[in-house]
């Protein structure tokens, strides 16, 4: 039960006990051939290394290998998969294990985003470490989503998240081949309309109308009090707007100066109650004039208003 290293330095595992050996007793040196001297070469080498090898070494080894051993059957059986899925990567459970989790995340500039649309896009989950969590990849997640016109994440260590945000300012709603996007005052789309968040914005239809908001904006200003009764505006063949009312009346608007034709139906609304008739629709495109289709059942009732009564009758 010798040492390792003391066995390949005399001679091998079988040698006899060590004992004195005398100067004079000394073999003298004997001039190897040359297969002699490669095949004891690799032997050589491993005397050298486990003589200078230090203490502990193989214990160390030791564990190594039933590591190792351990993890391949765990890769084989599933159980690390498994666990990765569940907990996370490796890195980030040690990390998490060392106090560097993300426990706060402070967000700003938040407006329409909420917090689970805003984790998501930057990736961020439970299973996250501060310390390996990647900002810039972060960031790009969260400047992908069409509301967001800049952001920047910031680590607080050891366990706190800052991520400011610089939204797009939602302003009406775009219709076009049945699709309705929010779009900003600019006319660019920011998002497709996924739920009714944005259902009280200003609603444009057609070719070319997320264009001409600011033309649309001005028809809504000179409404007035009949704002709320305005559906939504359709630009006609990118020249002029008709507007549908709240009650499914047309309105047709000139092209040129359609917010002041706005303000004559306000005073005729004012006056007369147009807005409130039995008719399909309101004719304002030829000045100082107004047009009305009138329904099918208002037309029939003004029709047989109007024939001369029979002679005779009383």
């Amino acid at each position: 039960m010798r040492p390792l290293a003391e066995a390949f330095a005399f001679g091998g595992l079988n040698s006899a006990p060590l004992r004195p050996v005398a100067v004079g007793e000394l073999a003298a040196p004997r001039v190897l051939l040359r297969g002699e001297r490669n095949s004891g070469r690799g032997l050589t080498r491993l005397r050298r290394f486990i003589l200078t090898a230090p203490r502990g070494l193989g214990l160390a080894l030791t564990v190594a290998l039933f590591a190792g051993v351990g993890l391949f059957g765990s890769v084989r059986g599933g159980e690390y998969q498994a666990f990765i899925a569940r907990e996370g990567d490796l890195r980030d459970v040690a990390a998490r294990a060392l106090g560097f989790d993300i426990a706060v995340v402070t967000i700003s500039g938040q407006a329409e985003l909420r917090e689970r649309e805003i984790l998501a896009a930057a990736r961020i989950t439970p299973k996250n470490s501060l310390l390996f969590l990647d900002a810039a990849e972060a960031r790009k997640g969260l400047e992908a989503l069409p509301l967001v016109k800049s952001a920047s994440v910031r680590k607080l260590y050891p366990n706190h998240l800052v991520i400011d945000l610089v939204e797009r300012a939602p302003y009406a709603l775009w219709q076009k081949d049945g699709k309705v996007e929010i779009v900003a005052a600019d006319g660019a789309p920011i998002d497709e309309m996924t739920d009714d968040r944005f259902i009280g914005l200003p609603f444009v239809v057609g070719d070319g109308a997320n264009e001409r908001l600011p033309e649309f904006m001005a028809v809504l200003d000179a409404a007035a009090e009949l704002r709320p009764k305005i559906k939504a505006g359709i630009l006609v063949s990118r020249r002029r707007w008709d507007l549908t009312m709240t009650n499914g009346m047309i309105v047709k608007l000139p092209e040129a100066d359609p917010p002041a034709a706005m303000a004559t139906l306000v005073r005729l609304q004012c006056q007369d109650r147009v807005l409130e008739r039995a008719a399909l629709s309101l004719d304002l495109r030829a000045p100082g004039k107004m047009f009305v289709r009138l329904t099918e059942e208002a037309a029939a009732a003004r029709a047989a208003a109007m024939k001369p009564a029979k002679k005779g009758a009383t």
